[in-house]
C-alpha cells in the first residue's frame, strides 16, 4: 500500500473497486492505465493531500485488488466511465478527474457522460480527440500495412498476448515500461510487430532498472499481475470498436470543463495530430505541456514536475471549488 493512504472498496453492481485514498478537501480522482495500478500515482498522493485535496485512485476493473470480470464487453468505455462516476459519488459527488494512458480516455469520457460530476479534467500522455469517422481498427490496419500488425490489433486475439506477458511477468512489465520510456535509447524502443511475429519480441528488457522504477516498485506490479493475470487489462483494448460504436452520440461533443494535458517529447502515445487540434474539442485548455525527454510514464518518470503541474492547475480552480 502507498504510505499514508487507506483503501476503501466501492461497489457498482457485481464489480468492486479497490480505491486508495488520502487527505481531505476537494476530490481529485486519478485514473491509471495499462499495465499499471493505483500505485502508479504513488508520488502524487502525499503532495496533493498536503496541498489540501482528497486524493482518490482506484485499481480500475481488471487490475490489482479490484474485480476482474471475464466478458470482454465488461471493459467497454461506458462501463469504465460508470465506474469512475461510482467512485466520485462515493467520495462526495464531484471531482477533478485526471487520467494517464488508458485512464485518459476514461477521464475524457467521464467528463462527457457525467459533466455535472466532473469539475475539471486532465490527461497525461493521451490527448482527447474527436470521434473518428470510421472504426479505429480499420485505420490501425491501414497504417500498419501488409507486413506489420499494430499492437492494439495484435491484442484483439484473446489469450495470445496474455500467454506472452504471463510467461515471465517481471520481465514483461519491465520490458514494456522501459521500451516506451524516455530513458530507452533508440535501439531499445518499441519495435513494429512483423505479421506472424510476437508482441513480446517487440520490447527490450534492460539490464538495469531506470532510476524512476525501483525493484520494490516493480515487485508491487509483478505481484499484482501474478494474481490477476493480464486478461482484464488487455480486454480494454478489445473494446476499441465497441467504444467507437457506443459513442456515436458524442461525435460532435466538446469537453467544456477546464482542462490540462501533459505529455513527454519521447512518448509514442502523444499523437501530434490530436495535440494540434486539442483546443477544438477542449476549448478551456489551461495547461498544454510537453516534458522534454520524458517518455510514456509521465507521473512516474517525472514525478516532481507532474505533481507541481497538477497542484498549480488545481489551485487555479480552488476559488470555484467548495
Amino acid at each position: 500500500m502507498i504510505p499514508g493512504t487507506e483503501v476503501t472498496y466501492v461497489s457498482r453492481g457485481d464489480v468492486q473497486l479497490a480505491v486508495t485514498h488520502a487527505g481531505s478537501g476537494p476530490v481529485v480522482l486519478l485514473l491509471h492505465g495499462f499495465p499499471e495500478l493505483a500505485y502508479s500515482w504513488r508520488a502524487q498522493f502525499a503532495p496533493l493531500a498536503a496541498a489540501g485535496y482528497t486524493v482518490v485512485a482506484p485499481d480500475q476493473r481488471g487490475f490489482g485488488a479490484s474485480s476482474t470480470p471475464y466478458p470482454v464487453s465488461d471493459y467497454a468505455l461506458e462501463e469504465l466511465a460508470a465506474d469512475a462516476k461510482a467512485v466520485i459519488d462515493h467520495f462526495g459527488g464531484k471531482a477533478v478527474v485526471i487520467g494517464h494512458d488508458w485512464g485518459s480516455p476514461v477521464t475524457w469520457h467521464t467528463a462527457l457522460r457525467y459533466p455535472a460530476n466532473v469539475r475539471a479534467v486532465g490527461s497525461l500522455s493521451v490527448p482527447h480527440a474527436a470521434r473518428a469517422s470510421r472504426p479505429p481498427l480499420e485505420a490501425m490496419r491501414a497504417a500498419a500495412g501488409p507486413d506489420h500488425v499494430f499492437y492494439i490489433d495484435y491484442f484483439q486475439q484473446e489469450g495470445v498476448a496474455e500467454a506472452e506477458f504471463e510467461a515471465d511477468i517481471r520481465s514483461s512489465l519491465l520490458g514494456f515500461m522501459w521500451s516506451i520510456s524516455g530513458d530507452a535509447p533508440r535501439e531499445a524502443r518499441f519495435k513494429p510487430i512483423p505479421r506472424g511475429g510476437r508482441f513480446i519480441d517487440a520490447i527490450t528488457v534492460p539490464l538495469a532498472l531506470p532510476n524512476w522504477l525501483s525493484e520494490a516498485d516493480l515487485a508491487v506490479y509483478a505481484a499484482a499481475f501474478a494474481k490477476t493475470g493480464f486478461r482484464g487489462g488487455l480486454n480494454w483494448y478489445r473494446n476499441v470498436t465497441r467504444n467507437w460504436e457506443q459513442s456515436a452520440d458524442l461525435a460532435n461533443a466538446i469537453v467544456r470543463q477546464p482542462a490540462l494535458f501533459v505529455t513527454g517529447s519521447r512518448d509514442p502515445a502523444r499523437n501530434p495530430a490530436a495535440m494540434a487540434r486539442l483546443g477544438e474539442v477542449v476549448p478551456d485548455l489551461r495547461v498544454n505541456l510537453v516534458l522534454e525527454g520524458c517518455g510514456h510514464w509521465t507521473q512516474q518518470e517525472r514525478p516532481a514536475e507532474v505533481t507541481r503541474c497538477l497542484i498549480d492547475f488545481l489551485d487555479t480552480l480552488h476559488t470555484v471549488m467548495p
